[in-house]
């Protein structure tokens, strides 16, 4: 005797049809490009900031070149230069202290070298994302201290 097969639809065919109505679709999509754009802020505004900590390192690092340079000819450099090429006269050189692409800062800006400096022997100095003296956040000058 055949066993009597059963619907695998039972009640109105509307409560059968599944899927998205058109205003969960849109809601689901907002609430996606709204998290999308939170974490684009927050990973892209992070980008200046890196910038700025890496100025602050280079210009650490760039004065630690400047004093083995000191060390080495008994003199400051004249610029910045000096430390990758060998100035006509320098005495001990025993360079290159660094490399070419080491004297511009992240915003691709030369950093300001003058010796005597304002308050030590010498200034290494970026000028920040704005690349003029003065500002504030990531404009704000970068100076060695």
């Amino acid at each position: 005797m055949p066993i009597p097969r059963r619907s695998r639809f039972t009640g109105s065919p509307r409560a059968v049809q599944g899927g998205f109505s058109l205003i969960e679709i849109i809601l689901v999509v907002v609430l996606i490009g709204g998290i999308v754009a939170f974490a684009a802020t927050r990973i892209l505004g992070g980008g200046d900031r890196a910038r700025v900590n890496l100025a602050k390192a280079q210009v650490q690092t760039l004065a630690e070149k400047v004093h083995q340079y000191e060390m080495d000819t008994g003199t400051l450099p004249n610029s910045l230069g000096d430390l990758v090429t060998q100035p006509g006269g320098a005495s001990g050189w025993l360079g290159p202290y660094a490399k070419e692409a080491e004297l511009r800062d992240p915003w691709n800006t030369p950093y300001e070298f003058s010796a005597p400096g304002t308050s030590q022997p010498f200034d290494i100095v970026s000028y920040g994302a704005d690349r003029k003296p003065g500002g504030d956040s990531v404009n704000a000058d970068i100076r060695y201290e």
